[in-house]
């Protein structure tokens, strides 16, 4: 009896787990039969936007105007009438050069014209008489020649006293040495006794206007010639006037007057392959100085139909192109190979592979693959554009 009560309920048990197992079986079917919801991810639709492109380029400020000042004759420094660091203006006596010799010979020059003025006066009266006499046959034709010929010279040679008197008056005026421009003037580099030569390669003095300063900056000559190429082509245009120009200073801070472009240079450097650029600044407050780094931000110029897309939404592939993945009207995936030139703020700035209406997956990337299908939604990106390059 025991043993077929054992074996009654071992035949149970067996029959139950059978019948439990054949329900697992039929609900794990059922489940792996239900279809997964597509991923959701997050797109923006490309819209073609109105940008001004700008480049940072690394400069040198330099002064508007520099004269340096050297003496025109030479002597002894009598004495400096500036403070040295300060303003000056043009025809501003800087030094005093000793004129004890030069008046002297300018005085000497005046007695010259004088004697020759005196000589002059009684061949005129002499010749005078000649040329009525001759007419009579009194004096000969040639008697009066020669009186016309001696007042010629001497005529002549009251010009060349005049002359004489003239450089001599020059030369004491020179002893006073003046500022040939207004601005700042530096560093003396002699002092009172110091003996100064004429047009000496050593500079007394250096003058620099400040009120407005040259930045000059260099350009690639690769990028200036893709700017022609878009200008040529009509995707780029210049904006209306001088191209303005913005300035960062060598601590970050921003310069808070606009600049304006003067012109580039015709010659490429050999050794850089860049080309110089001048901007001008006013420089009311002499904030900028010469010698300064500075970064300028130059306007290239207005693209009317830039196509932006988030950095977000552009890979590399292996062979580093730039790709995107887009999704089709049908909600299918599909990637692309754009081209892209620079980063507009947080953006990238696509050449060419992109077009107006093109949906672009910048968020749940890693869910999304090249032919299946997805749902997609507005991505919640920051839309704030910053055109610096």
């Amino acid at each position: 009896m025991s043993f077929k009560s054992g074996m009654l309920s071992a035949f149970a048990v067996a029959a139950a787990g059978a019948i439990l197992i054949s329900g697992c079986g039929k609900k794990a079917g059922a489940v792996s039969k239900m279809k997964m919801p597509p991923p959701e991810v997050g797109v923006v639709t490309i819209k073609p936007r109105r940008v001004t492109l700008t480049t940072e380029l690394p400069g040198r400020i330099s002064a508007y105007l520099v004269a340096e000042v050297r003496p025109q004759v030479g002597g002894i420094i009598l004495k400096r009438l500036f403070t040295e660091g300060t303003d000056v203006r043009a025809g501003e006596v800087l030094y005093q050069i000793d004129p004890a010799t030069y008046q002297a010979a300018y005085a000497s020059a005046k007695a010259a014209l004088d004697n020759a003025t005196a000589n002059v006066v009684p061949l005129r009266l002499k010749a005078g008489r000649y040329a009525k006499l001759v007419k009579i046959n009194a004096v000969s034709k040639q008697d009066e020649d020669e009186v016309s010929a001696q007042l010629k010279q001497a005529e002549a040679q009251v010009e060349a006293a005049r002359a004489a008197l003239d450089l001599a008056r020059i030369n004491l005026a020179y002893t006073k040495i003046t500022a040939p421009i207004s601005g700042r003037i530096g560093l003396s580099s002699v002092t009172t006794g110091a003996l100064v030569t004429a047009n000496q390669a050593a500079p007394l003095a250096t003058i620099q206007r400040l009120d407005k300063v040259y930045v000059d900056v260099t350009q690639s000559a690769s990028d200036l010639l893709k700017l022609k190429r878009n200008l040529a082509k009509g995707r780029m245009r210049r904006g209306a006037g001088r191209a303005r120009v913005e300035l960062v200073l060598e601590d970050g801070t921003p310069y808070p007057l606009s600049g304006t472009l003067r012109f580039s240079d015709v010659t490429v450097d050999e050794s850089t392959g860049s080309v110089t650029v001048r901007t001008i600044f006013p420089n009311p407050k002499e904030v900028l100085l010469p010698g300064m780094y500075v970064r300028a931000i130059l306007e290239e110029g207005v693209d009317e139909n830039a196509i932006l897309v988030p950095q977000q939404g552009v890979t590399r592939d292996y062979s580093g192109d730039a790709t995107a993945l887009l999704v089709d009207p049908s909600g299918k995936v599909e990637q692309k190979i754009i081209k892209v030139s620079r980063t507009i703020g947080d953006k990238w700035l696509v050449d060419s592979g992109l077009k107006p209406g093109d949906r672009v997956i910048v968020e749940g990337v890693q869910k999304a693959k090249p032919g299946s299908v997805v749902k997609t939604v507005p991505a919640s990106l920051d839309t704030t554009v910053s055109a610096k390059h």
